[in-house]
């Protein structure tokens, strides 16, 4: 059964490379199915997501009543089970997530549960081809929904929103398992769209966006430009609704501007991340994929512009994306509060699915850089290491005040909202897809897992490459070339350098590293040093390459101090301490119950020690740090202590207590309050 999922899936890939369609992005991300890992980091975070967090979910979904929802449906009555009418949506990633695992190891009884579930999907699918459980049932009491379909699609109903997941799990499930049955449940709500919305018919821009990019995945696998063009429809229907302005708070201008839904003027003359996060990147991938089809050069500017605002002066160092949990989004201009940041975990994952489109529309390394700050920091902090425990919010800091603690820090085994969950179901197994990229004959090499794929370079002709690292805790990359032509196969490999192997913090200037590196870059073919000229943040090796060719990187590795841009005043005056790709922060398990009290001196060496029993194996950083204490007489001293970092990603996994990204060098001053 596994060989005819890939063999399935691989004839996709090499239907869609033979191209079909015209246009498409200039760089191609080549597809999880054809790497497979044997790496020592994300491979068992992996498996975990595959042996327990899709099983929690489903597990979750049915105590919760989401499963029920369902089944009201085909019944045609009963009440909303569960708080939100989106609710659909956390089945249909879960779906998705279980399908790209099924093919990483196939499961008779999952794909076996996957088929009753979307059995059931299809009952409760009306005969026009609408889905959406609450209203199916006949519970239109939900303030979100209207009385009629659609009323409500450009605020809060989600009815769009639903089918946008839904069709990227019925892709997801038709490529993994060569099976139609969720994919035909998929084009007959879209076909049923096609009668509904369109020039002359319904004029809406969805509340919240994910439909314009599930569009995108049915036209690729069926090649129907109606559903392109109803993708573009619905990014160019933003900016043409009147909202009533009002003068008052923020949060009001957010709201009363259509702000929120990046609905506030047309997309194309967009120049700032504004609004909900997560709707918004949904939306700038969505925007990059109609673009690289229809060669629209106006959403190419427009999305390029959104890019430099959001992450020059948006942008959590951990790569998280939004500042203001009021509306879970994006603030003014460097306002990047630590205590209040509210970095949603599907924010980081619609961070991940827009730079990675950034990339294979411009091949620059920038935005791999973006992406891989992401993944191994804001993304990853929403699940717990028992892949059971979740975070939606991932902040900077969290602080004791007022004997309370402030912050979400205690990881939720579900959420009454629990699009994060889901969404990390879905993600985790499409990780592989995220480390190649091919370009013509160019290979790129874009994250370090050790890993090994069989790529075509060139008609007809393969390559086997096998990476071999222990990254993140190391720096040293072992790329085996092995042409499957005995006589070699010439063609250019493009490995990237990581900016923070270049002594760059981040591809703005919104953090940038206190002093230079030690080491430097190396690079080598066959034992043989490589001159180091880059071409996008990519060192380009083109050559007649022969079974047995080696390429050694060598990344420095060295503990640094990071400082953020003097507007964002949260951090005038402190650091942050990062180690390769990892950010780090310090937590009170490991501090004598305290960080916030914590002081790291600018001089402060760091000595890395890798702890294998420790929160699943993680490379901490041990110094020491000054600690401001206040005594039982009410006197304060300052007493020199032992500091321990661990990665920012692991936090919260042992209880509830104090945590902190970003340090004071120094005491400036000291607040005494009275009461």
């Amino acid at each position: 059964m596994k060989r005819v999922i890939i063999s399935i899936a691989f004839s996709f890939v090499s239907f869609l490379s033979l191209g079909q369609f015209q246009k498409d992005y200039p760089y191609s991300g080549v597809p999880f199915t054809k790497v497979k890992l044997n790496d020592n980091f994300w491979l068992p975070k992996l498996e975990i997501n595959r042996t327990v967090t899709i099983p929690w979910s489903f597990q979750k979904s049915k105590e919760t009543g989401r499963i029920k929802n369902f089944e009201q449906a085909v019944a045609h009555t009963g009440k909303l089970c569960t708080t939100y009418p989106f609710d659909d949506s956390d089945i249909y990633k879960i779906i998705e997530g279980a399908a790209y695992s099924l093919h990483v190891k196939y499961d008779a009884k999952l794909d076996t549960y996957l088929d009753s579930l979307i059995t059931l999907i299809g009952k409760a699918q009306e005969p026009d081809g609408y889905l959406y459980t609450t209203r199916t049932m006949g519970d239109t009491s939900h303030p979100w929904i209207g009385k009629e379909r659609y009323e409500k699609e450009h605020e809060l109903s989600h009815e769009l929103y639903n089918m946008g997941h839904f069709y990227e799990a019925a892709s997801a499930h038709y490529l993994a398992t060569g099976k139609k049955n969720m994919l035909t449940i998929a084009l007959k709500n879209a076909d049923h769209l096609l009668t509904v919305f369109g020039p002359g018919k319904k004029d809406v821009a969805p509340g919240h966006q994910v439909i314009e990019i599930g569009l995108v995945k049915l036209y690729r696998i069926t090649g129907k430009k109606e559903y392109l063009n109803l993708s573009k429809f619905f990014i160019d229907c933003r900016g043409k609704r009147t909202y009533e302005k009002k003068t008052g708070d923020k949060e009001a201008t957010v709201w009363q501007t259509g702000a929120y839904w990046q609905d506030n003027i047309p997309v194309v003359q967009q120049t700032e991340a504004v609004g909900h996060s997560v709707r918004a990147g949904y939306l700038y991938a969505g925007m990059a994929d109609v673009a690289s089809l229809t060669n629209n050069l106006e959403y190419l500017t427009a999305i390029t512009k959104i890019w430099d605002n959001a992450f020059t002066k948006k942008t959590y160092i951990t790569g998280g994306l939004g500042q203001a949990g009021n509306w879970e989004g994006f603030g003014p201009d460097y306002e990047l509060s630590n205590h209040s940041a509210y970095c949603e975990t599907c924010a980081a994952i619609s961070s991940v699915y827009w730079n990675h489109r950034m990339f294979m529309m411009y091949g620059d390394a920038k935005y791999i850089d973006i992406l891989e700050r992401t993944l191994y920091n804001g993304l990853i902090s929403g699940i717990g290491l028992d892949g059971k425990t979740f975070n939606y919010e991932n902040p900077m800091e969290y602080t004791v005040k007022n004997g309370k603690l402030t912050g979400e820090n205690k990881r939720s085994p579900w959420f009454t909202c629990s699009c994060c969950p889901t969404n990390i179901c879905r993600f985790m197994p499409s990780i592989p897809g995220y480390i190649y990229a091919q370009k013509d004959n160019r290979v790129y090499v874009n994250l370090f897992v050790s890993n090994t794929t069989t790529l075509e370079v060139a008609p007809k002709e393969t390559v086997t490459i096998t990476q071999t690292t222990n990254y993140p805790w190391e720096g040293n990359i072992k790329i085996n070339v092995e042409p499957q032509n005995k006589k070699g196969l010439f063609y250019a490999m493009y490995v990237r350098i990581p900016g923070w192997a270049k002594n760059q913090a981040f591809p703005t200037d919104l953090y940038a590293y206190k002093g230079t590196l030690v080491k430097e870059v190396s690079v080598k073919v066959n034992g043989q040093p490589q001159a180091l000229k880059s071409e996008n943040g990519y060192i380009a090796i083109e050559r007649l390459w022969k079974k047995g060719d080696v390429i050694e990187i060598d990344l420095p590795m060295e503990v640094r101090q990071t400082i953020a841009h003097a507007k964002v005043k949260d951090n005038i005056g402190k650091i942050a301490i990062e180690y390769g790709p990892i950010v780090y922060c310090a937590e009170f398990a490991d501090n004598n119950g305290h960080t916030s009290n914590l002081i790291v001196p600018e001089k402060q060496q760091f000595q890395t020690s890798f702890q294998p029993n420790l929160l699943n194996g993680v490379m901490t950083l041990k110094g020491k740090a000054s600690a401001i204490n206040i005594l039982d007489d009410f006197s304060v001293n300052t007493t020199t202590q032992p500091l321990v970092l661990i990665p920012y990603y692991a936090r919260s996994n042992r209880g509830q207590g104090e945590m902190r990204v970003w340090f004071p060098t120094r005491i400036k001053n000291l607040e005494i309050l009275t009461e």
